[in-house]
């Protein structure tokens, strides 16, 4: 059994779990609907680690800050992350567009595509040209690399690793020259976007 938390450490950890999630909220642009959802995620992380905390390397105050910027970033990754695989920020449907009386919802046809309906500026023109460009850059691969690829494009490396492709050194070694072998067929931020899917 874990020894009680006093009312006083408490307190300390709800002030420095709050500090942290506006500092979050406000780094990452967040609408105001989701800061106490943040703050919750925060401090249960933070309770959830407290039994790390020893009393004879600091205050409660300075355990919780270094948690709390952990998670930070933790969580600041995630968000980035699921931006940049949604190609940027997810607009309202309601949100006004410029030039229209319309919101962005009465604007769209279905026809328009998924991407459209967040709020992506995708064209197709432009994804049919990418998709040329990597089938094309791909064939000029030998069949083992072209597998590689093909399977990094739905698994990670860690699971690649774990199917007997190679050691994850191994692979991140092989992927970073593929990098380069891509590059020069001119799939530059194509590739990028591919692998860090």
């Amino acid at each position: 059994m874990h020894t009680p938390i006093s009312p006083s450490d408490l307190a300390t950890l709800i002030d420095e779990a709050d500090r942290a999630a506006r500092r979050l909220h406000r780094k990452l642009a967040l609408p105001a609907a989701d800061l106490d959802d943040l703050r919750q995620d925060l401090l249960i992380d933070l309770i959830c680690r407290l039994p790390g905390f020893d009393k004879r390397r600091g205050s409660i105050g300075a355990f919780a800050g270094i948690v709390l910027r952990n998670q930070s970033s933790r969580i600041a990754i995630r968000h980035h992350r699921r931006r940049r695989a949604q190609g940027g920020t997810v607009l309202s449907l309601d949100a006004p567009t410029a030039g229209f009386v319309e919101p962005l919802g009465s604007l769209l046809a279905e026809t328009d595509g998924l991407a459209a309906w967040h709020g992506q500026d995708r064209d197709m023109q432009t994804d049919i040209q990418t998709r040329e460009a990597v089938q094309s850059a791909l064939a000029h691969l030998p069949e083992g690399d072209r597998r590689f690829c093909c399977a990094l494009a739905h698994r990670s490396v860690t699971a690649l690793a774990a199917e007997d492709f190679g050691s994850r050194s191994a692979l991140y070694r092989r992927l970073t020259d593929l990098r380069h072998v891509l590059t020069a067929y001119g799939l530059g931020p194509a590739w990028d976007d591919l692998a860090a899917a």
